[in-house]
């Protein structure tokens, strides 16, 4: 359980990393099923609904860069989504239930891995309160040279920033001003955990060590959090409660909100959504 200064911590700045909460079994666990399926990857030669490929991908030299929806394809990293001390630690920052709106595995491997452009999570899909965060579990060491995630301190109390590129949605901040100076990476050991709000500025810089950075992340909402998109249906959206039970009220907060739309005309992951970006701030690096 987290500590009041941690709380606080989390509070001021939008984001904290959270040392040794997975077993050492625990994250072998999810280093060998990674390791399994990136070598499944080499029976593909483009994207498909598990695997997200690093450009250059081949089936001699697989690279892969997301892993889609993991819990859904094995009970290791299902349990890792579901995983106790995890979700005590949201629910003490979110207040108690808990749903899930999305899972993922990112990862950078040596020199080639990938940037993710800074973004806020809430511009992809903002809710009626923001009482939403991502849990990232750290399957490597997490360094600044491999990666790290970085957050831009107190962001998330800020506004929501531009996501938009000639009036379309590319997953990345396009306003003219703004500038991650003051960023923070938060560097954890295997096992740690990263909480990030959803409206916290962040992003990662490609991995230039020899080193790999796998993290998994799951986005977590408060149970009477709900999408301002809609949901998809009543039965849909209460199977992915995954501690309290279903509320048909809705608490609505004022908070600051873009519409993610209309969609640039390239879907797809946030890699493939932000290759649209004319100017990056990771241009020309670890590609």
């Amino acid at each position: 359980m987290l500590t009041q200064e941690q709380r606080d911590f989390y509070d001021e700045n939008g984001y904290l990393g959270v040392e040794a909460v997975l077993t050492a079994g625990e994250v072998a666990d999810l280093q060998r099923v990674t390791d399994e399926f990136v070598e499944k990857s080499r029976e593909v030669t483009e994207h498909t609904d598990i695997f997200d490929l690093e450009p250059g991908h081949t089936p001699a030299h697989p690279r892969v860069r997301r892993i889609k929806n993991p819990g859904l394809h094995h009970v290791v990293y299902d349990y890792a989504l579901r995983h106790p001390k995890i979700l005590d630690i949201v629910e003490q920052l979110i207040g108690p239930g808990v749903r899930y709106n999305g899972h993922k595995l990112n990862m950078k491997y040596p020199e080639f891995g990938s940037p993710v452009e800074w973004h806020q999570d809430w511009a992809f899909y903002p809710h009626t309160n923001d009482d939403l965060l991502a849990v990232g579990v750290v399957i490597d060491d997490m360094t600044v040279e491999n990666g790290a995630l970085m957050i831009l301190p107190g962001s998330h109390k800020g506004p929501t920033l531009d996501h938009h590129q000639d009036g379309a949605f590319i997953g990345a901040v396009t306003d003219p001003n703004f500038t991650p100076d003051g960023a923070a990476p938060v560097e954890l050991k295997a096992g740690g955990i990263t909480i990030h709000h959803v409206r916290a500025l962040h992003g990662s810089a490609p991995n230039t060590s020899d080193k790999p950075r796998r993290l998994k992340l799951a986005q977590y909402c408060a149970v009477d959090a709900w999408p301002l998109k809609g949901i998809p249906d009543w039965e849909t959206f209460n199977s992915l409660i995954i501690r309290g039970e279903p509320t048909n009220q809705p608490r609505v907060v004022a908070t600051p909100v873009r519409m993610p739309e209309p969609y640039a005309e390239l879907k797809g992951s946030i890699y493939e959504v932000q290759s649209l970006l004319d100017d990056p701030l990771y241009a020309g690096k670890g590609q």
